[in-house]
């Protein structure tokens, strides 16, 4: 039974880094894309931004809920779970400015026409 549980950490852990590496890959390309849009003076710059970031928080979300699979102590479950609250609030907070910034552009596109 041993076996089996160092193998299901193994996976966990490397599913663990991967999400990790995921989320701070679209968050380092939604960045570095943000700056070129805001060079350009794209108005959709704002929206494209926060969809990356949403994006990006969504991996390292469902990394430290993989990381609930592997904690052993209390405390680091308090940890684990703290941190999730926090990402958690940060996406939420992520779309809902999407969700606004989407019906600014919108209002902007009927006024135009």
């Amino acid at each position: 039974m041993e076996f089996m549980h160092e193998i299901l950490e193994l996976i966990v852990n490397a599913a663990i880094m991967l999400f990790e590496f995921m989320g701070v890959g679209v968050i380092i390309a939604s960045g570095v894309r943000g700056m070129y849009s805001y060079i350009r003076r794209d108005p959709l710059t704002r929206l494209k931004l926060a969809k990356g970031m949403a994006m990006g928080l969504e991996f390292k979300l469902g990394s430290e809920i993989l990381r609930t699979v592997v904690v052993r102590d209390l405390s680091e479950i308090i940890i684990v779970g703290a941190i999730i609250v926090l990402r958690a609030a940060l996406t939420f907070l992520i779309h809902w400015e999407i969700k606004n910034e989407e019906a600014e552009v919108e209002v902007k596109r009927e006024e135009h026409r």
